[in-house]
């Protein structure tokens, strides 16, 4: 199934910049090659659900790797049935 997701993952415990860990999982998403845009509460990513959550759990597993004991993770979903419609089709259609 084809969803629009919103995918938020803070490292806790970690100090007050969590900058070197977003690098990695920067890294990982744009290595995933779904379409992603970053922006500075999260991701938005378009792609099928079963590969952002499959995303979501590698970027988990290396800041385990990391030595980060808590993550904490929003993900939202948007799905339309009735026809195709990218992140990019949704900002036009209010512009």
């Amino acid at each position: 199934m084809k969803v629009s997701a919103d995918l938020c993952i803070v490292p806790m415990g970690v100090g007050p910049s969590v900058s070197p860990f977003v690098r990695e999982i920067k890294a990982i998403i744009e290595a995933s090659g779904l379409d992603a845009t970053m922006h500075p509460n999260g991701t938005n990513i378009d792609g099928e659900l079963s590969d952002i959550c499959a995303l979501a759990e590698k970027c988990e597993a290396r800041l385990a790797e990391l030595g980060v004991q808590r993550t904490f993770f929003t993900l939202i979903f948007s799905t339309r049935r009735d026809k195709v419609q990218t992140m990019a089709d949704k900002l036009a259609a209010v512009s």
